[in-house]
Formats: C-alpha cells, sequence, structure tokens
C-alpha cells in the first residue's frame, strides 16, 4: 500500500483567511468593520507566542485586533469588569481570553462572562449547547478546522466509523458531536477505555487529542483510514510532534495530518471565520433595528 497523503492544514487554512479576508473586507466596506479583542493574562511564553499569531492573522485578514495584555497579579474582579465592558461596545465582534489563566482565575467564570454573542471561541455553556441541539452558533474552532481537513480528503462520513481519541470540553466533546451531525457513527476513547487499538482498528476516522506522543500507531489503525492529529507535544529531542506516530501511521493510514502544519493553522482561520460570522450578525441585527 502507498504511503499516507499528507493533509495540507497550511493551504487549506490559507485558502480560508483568503475567503475570510474577502467577507472582512465586504463588511468594512459597509461601515462594519470586523474587530477581535484579544487579553493576554501574565506572561506564559507559549500564550504570548498563540497570541502573536492571532494578532498578526487579523491583521492579514483585514480584522481590527484589540490586544489587551495584562499582569499575572489582575484580579478576576477587574477582569470579568474588562470583559463587561467589551460585552457592551458595539464596534468588538470578538472576544478572547487567552488560557491558561493564573490559578486565582476561575477560567469556567471568565468563560461564562463573555457574551454568548461575541464568544468566538464557542467555548460557552450556551455555544455548547447550541452545538449539541443543531442550532446555528459559534463552533470550537479546532474541532471545527478539523471537520474541514477531514472534509478536504473527500470522504463521505455518513455511516463511516469515526473515533475520537479524548473527551475534552474544548476539542474531544464537541469533534464527537460534529461528527454525529454529519451522519457518522462515534466512538469516544479516552484514559480508561481498555483496548483502544480494537476500537481504532475499525475506524474510517480517527482524531486523536490527548496531548500525549504515540498514542496512535500504524499497528492501530485501518487500512487507508483518515487520520487527524490534534496532539501538540515536545518529544525528548525537543522537536515539535503530534499524539499521532507519524512514521508508522503514514505506513497504513490513506491520509494523515503533519505536526506541524496539519490542525494548528486551522484554529486560527476558523477562529477568523467565527468572527466575521459574529461581525455579519451584528450588522444584520443593527439593520434589523
Amino acid at each position: 500500500m502507498s504511503p499516507a497523503r499528507p493533509i495540507d492544514g497550511t493551504g487549506i487554512a490559507r485558502q480560508i483567511r483568503g475567503e475570510v479576508a474577502s467577507r472582512a473586507a465586504g463588511l468594512a466596506a459597509a461601515g462594519h468593520l470586523p474587530a477581535l479583542a484579544v487579553i493576554l493574562v501574565g506572561s506564559d511564553p507559549a500564550s504570548q507566542i498563540y497570541v502573536k499569531h492571532k494578532v498578526k492573522a487579523c491583521e492579514e485578514a483585514g480584522i481590527r485586533s484589540l490586544l489587551e495584555t495584562c499582569a499575572e497579579n489582575l484580579s478576576e474582579s477587574d477582569l470579568l469588569a474588562r470583559i463587561a465592558a467589551l460585552n457592551a461596545d458595539p464596534s468588538v465582534h470578538g472576544i478572547l481570553v487567552q488560557m491558561p489563566l493564573p490559578k486565582h482565575i476561575s477560567a469556567a467564570r471568565v468563560i461564562e462572562a463573555i457574551s454568548p454573542l461575541k464568544d468566538v471561541d464557542g467555548y460557552s455553556v450556551e455555544s455548547a449547547g447550541r452545538l449539541v441541539a443543531g442550532l446555528p452558533g459559534f463552533r470550537p474552532c479546532t474541532p471545527w478546522g478539523c471537520m474541514k481537513l477531514i472534509e478536504s480528503t473527500g470522504i463521505d462520513l455518513r455511516g463511516k466509523h469515526a473515533v475520537v481519541i479524548g473527551r475534552s470540553n474544548t476539542v474531544g466533546k464537541p469533534m464527537a458531536l460534529m461528527l454525529l451531525t454529519a451522519d457518522a457513527t462515534v466512538t469516544v476513547c479516552h484514559s480508561r477505555t481498555p483496548d483502544l487499538a480494537a476500537h481504532t482498528r475499525s475506524a474510517d476516522v480517527v482524531v486523536v487529542a490527548v496531548g500525549r506522543t504515540h498514542t496512535l500507531t500504524g499497528a492501530m489503525v485501518k487500512p487507508g483510514a483518515v487520520v487527524i492529529d490534534v496532539g501538540m507535544n515536545r518529544n525528548a529531542a525537543g522537536k515539535l510532534c503530534g499524539d499521532v506516530d507519524f512514521a508508522s501511521v503514514a505506513e497504513v493510514a490513506g491520509w494523515v495530518t503533519p505536526v506541524p502544519g496539519g490542525v494548528g493553522p486551522m484554529t486560527i482561520a476558523m477562529l477568523l471565520s467565527n468572527t466575521v460570522d459574529s461581525a455579519q450578525r451584528s450588522r444584520a441585527r443593527a439593520e434589523a433595528g
């Protein structure tokens, strides 16, 4: 069997960002410039890099970015007050608070403080409920990006067996729901699942999101399967790698995402798309009076 074809997340994200830029330009011309507020609390190096990439992506797409950097000792009440002010600002269409937050601040309270109309990360209880109910709303950016990558392979998910490894609120659970919405038959596996390979060997699609290297190896994959690697780890040599043993999986799978260059670029692309969607909805509400 020929080696798996890599899924070019960088190229697909570039295409989506071009479409987003076109939509943003149209809104700006009509006097509704899309705007994303990003709040960074503390000086975590990884968070600083992520925020830098998000701000740059906004600029390239014609989206106004408002970056607020706050000291590590910022109180929770002060952060909530700042979010309330952004909620009330009609010129701001999306609010993103970079995670993780310092230990003295409740991430759950912060997420729920963001207006559902501006929850472009798709993390709130309302956004999750709308996903469960099949209603329009903001979709979490990483699993939504994964769906776009799966779509790019041309696979028809209807009736296919999809396995999601991981059950987080940000990736695993919404990923499973999106696959169900696409009419796949979905199995969710996690740290308590016995004989993980028994599930993955029968899967047409495997999405791995656990944050542990070599979670999925070639011996665990059905020939021709689509494998999406959400992991972002460092190996013993300090090299960036995912949750999938890429070399062995690529010998068996039909399609596989590389790390880097797979899911990562898609997360930011879908964040930009959510922000422009929010601006379009804001414009519609304004025109409806």
